[in-house]
């Protein structure tokens, strides 16, 4: 995962920041990933170096367990720190409850 701008530690790159610039323009924002809910267990913490406590963590569903764990109104962040955030969900032995999510900030 990339998460600085190639050449930052030796000055600017004209070329490098207009590529970086074209593929966020392009939605290409480097700010998601993946996670499945912990079966059996009523919350999952899940590991984001780009994680803080002030970012947006969004949700979205790609299991049909997934989305009715949203529709049934037990998901939520509960916590969000330097490098990770924490879903309370509902406990259940289902293990195909998978997310894709987002961080900003």
């Amino acid at each position: 995962m990339t998460t600085g701008f190639p050449g930052a530690a030796e000055g600017s790159d004209a070329r490098g920041l207009a590529a970086i610039v074209n593929r966020m323009n392009l939605g290409k924002l480097n700010c998601t990933g993946t996670m499945t809910l912990q079966p059996g267990q009523a919350g999952t913490t899940v590991s984001d170096s780009r994680t803080t406590a002030g970012s947006f963590i969004g949700l979205a569903p790609l299991t049909a367990n997934a989305a009715a764990e949203i529709a049934a109104g037990t998901l939520f962040v509960a916590t969000r720190a330097s490098g990770s955030f924490t879903l309370t969900h509902a406990n259940s032995g289902l293990s195909d409850r998978s997310f894709a999510y987002v961080v900003i900030g």
